[in-house]
């Protein structure tokens, strides 16, 4: 019993959990390989959480996985009242190289609000799916946001969004909720491959097809954004070092045929 005890202690204690929550730590794949977190038949290692759903409750089945492709379906929808979702992998990572392969597919459901046209994101240093309150729009993260182009005009992605967070580009402070990545703006229904490399709460790129486009440091939080939080859990000026991945749901519907991530060195 004493060993048992002693176990469980130590794995708590070498959690990544800023949340306060008591979720499981993420055990430590072998650095410099590529762990898939997407299997290409389920979603049994992920978390879903739906603004005005419980926590596992995938609202009109809005992640499923069909093809062999994560979706983000509106197929079930009639129309959108603010439903804004996001699919939680079960582990927290803290230095770390993801990569995605996306493409924005149809059109947007009915009533989604203008911005969200061709528009999701890769969440990264999130709370937990399991620390979000019931009916909170998104959750205190960093935002690799995820743009389609239209038929005309520019439009960067991987841009960055702070819900709940804040952070320092260029030697300064920004208080921006959003920030536009110097990237090429990709139409249609084209494939992208969009990475970040992720150092704790020192320095985070953004990269899409192998070009770096976007660069921060010192993520923190701060800066609202977001509504409907537990206030224990938003704790203002803390430092983000470490947290959950997950993808949006914002009304416009997303495909993913690849979602990965390397284990680095956090010396």
């Amino acid at each position: 019993m004493k060993t048992s005890l002693f176990a469980i202690l130590v794995v708590l204690l070498c959690g990544i959990l800023w949340s306060g929550t008591a979720d499981k730590a993420h055990e430590r794949p072998t650095e410099g390989e590529w762990i898939q977190l997407f299997n290409g038949e389920d979603l049994a290692d992920w978390d879903i959480k739906i603004r005005g759903s419980e926590m596992g409750v995938n609202y009109k089945n809005t992640f499923r996985v069909e093809d062999g492709l994560l979706k983000v379906s509106y197929a079930d929808y009639d129309t959108f009242k603010d439903e804004f979702g996001h699919l939680f992998y079960k582990h927290p990572f803290s230095h770390y190289r993801l990569r995605v392969a996306y493409r924005f597919v149809g059109q947007q459901v009915p009533d989604g609000p203008g911005w969200a046209f061709r528009n999701n994101g890769l969440m990264v240093h999130s709370q937990s799916a399991r620390s979000m309150g019931l009916h909170q729009d998104f959750p205190i993260s960093l935002e690799a946001q995820l743009l389609g182009g239209a038929d005309e005009g520019a439009r960067s992605t991987m841009n960055l969004c702070t819900p709940g967070s804040s952070v320092v580009m260029d030697g300064r402070f920004r208080e921006e909720h959003c920030l536009d990545s110097r990237s090429d703006t990709y139409r249609g229904d084209r494939w992208v491959t969009a990475e970040m490399v992720v150092r704790g709460d020192s320095v985070i790129h953004h990269i899409v097809e192998g070009d770096t486009v976007l660069t921060y440091s010192r993520p923190e939080m701060g800066g609202g954004a977001i509504s409907g939080y537990d206030s224990e859990v938003y704790m203002e000026g803390q430092p983000m070092k470490s947290g959950y991945i997950a993808i949006q749901a914002e009304s416009h519907p997303t495909e993913f045929r690849k979602i990965e991530v390397m284990i680095l060195d956090p010396d």
